[in-house]
């Protein structure tokens, strides 16, 4: 098989640990990104979520801001933005200002979930379900309002137009990869929790991609879970927040991310629920040598252009140390020739 070169970042839900701030919060998440920074990750991106008291990613575009401004080089972006909950012209406006202070580093994710349950959705956006069917006009809006043309237009947003946003369509199941081809953009599969249509998803798009002005190919990302630590036994018990945060999403019953412990039998037998199993098929968990043969199988099996994961792990310098180890296992798997 010919060797392909899969670029590695982080997907990020600025997760709020037990006996842990806000404030100490956003500033691992800057921790983190300073870090990958070094460690040759190409982006960071924040997801939206709304109403859950472990998340703290809700206010997406602000946390942006405060995370590109702590970096240099790393591009920063929304994974994603939730565009039924909001108007495409303030999202253009936040992100034409964002990547007018941060030239070249600012992405635009756009996904068509709420990010949070019904009643939360209702608050936020009374129409919510009106705009979520309409998610494919709403990405036309978006685009209208960064394109140089809309300035004859009669609604214009005037920090946008010409600025250099890459939009990325996000999926969790094959419906936006019909959308993400049609329009020609990358498509970003949430397979890291989604994992059911991962490879169909991926195959339409790529069968049916229409090369835009922006990209000529298709280009997929797919979200991974990884708990890296110096030992199988270290990262299963890392590992523990992890299945007790699952829990508590399929219990109604969210709470802050608790500190791991050892791995017991009425945890392992969790693991072995069918949805919570399907759920955590492409989670990668162990030492870095056991890890790296997961995610290169991972990576043969998709092809995946880009590999964007998720590290739910209590401690910040934890959570750091295993994305230094995951980017260890991806600069191995891609040699520079």
């Amino acid at each position: 098989m010919k060797n392909l070169h899969t670029l590695y970042s982080i997907l990020d839900l600025a997760l709020v640990s037990k006996d842990h701030t806000l404030k100490e919060t956003y500033n691992n998440a800057l921790q983190l990104a300073q870090n990958a920074e070094t460690f040759g990750y190409t982006r960071y991106w924040l997801a939206e979520h709304h109403n859950s008291p472990n998340i703290a990613s809700s206010a997406t575009s602000v946390l942006m801001g405060y995370v590109a401004s702590g970096t240099n080089t790393l591009r920063i972006g929304s994974g994603g933005i939730m565009l039924p909950n909001h108007s495409p012209l303030i999202i253009a406006e936040q992100f034409g200002t964002l990547a007018s202070i941060y030239p070249n580093r600012i992405d635009l994710g756009l996904g068509r979930a709420p990010g949070t349950d019904r009643e939360t959705a209702e608050a936020i956006r009374s129409n919510f379900m009106e705009a979520a069917q309409s998610f494919p006009n709403e990405l036309d809006k978006i685009q209208q309002y960064f394109s140089k043309e809309n300035a004859f237009s009669k609604v214009r947003a005037t920090v946008a137009e010409g600025v250099e946003v890459p939009i990325y369509i996000l999926g969790s199941s094959t419906d936006s990869a019909h959308l993400a081809a049609k329009k020609g953009l990358p498509y970003a599969f949430a397979s890291h929790f989604a994992t059911t249509h991962l490879l169909e998803a991926i195959e339409i798009y790529r069968q049916e991609f229409k090369p835009s002005n922006d990209f000529k190919k298709p280009y997929v990302m797919a979200g991974v879970n990884i708990i890296i630590a110096d030992t199988d036994e270290e990262a299963q018990r890392l590992s523990t927040s992890l299945i007790r945060m699952i829990v508590g999403i399929f219990t109604g019953k969210r709470d802050f991310v608790q500190p791991p412990t050892d791995m017991t039998n009425d945890l392992k037998e969790v693991l072995q629920n069918p949805q919570i199993h399907q759920m955590l098929k492409y989670s990668f968990i162990g030492s870095k040598a056991t890890v790296k043969a997961q995610v290169k199988d991972f990576i043969e099996l998709t092809k995946a252009d880009e590999l964007i994961a998720v590290a739910n792990i209590y401690d910040g310098k934890e959570k750091i140390r295993s994305f230094e180890l995951f980017s260890e296992i991806m600069k191995e798997l891609n040699p520079i020739s």
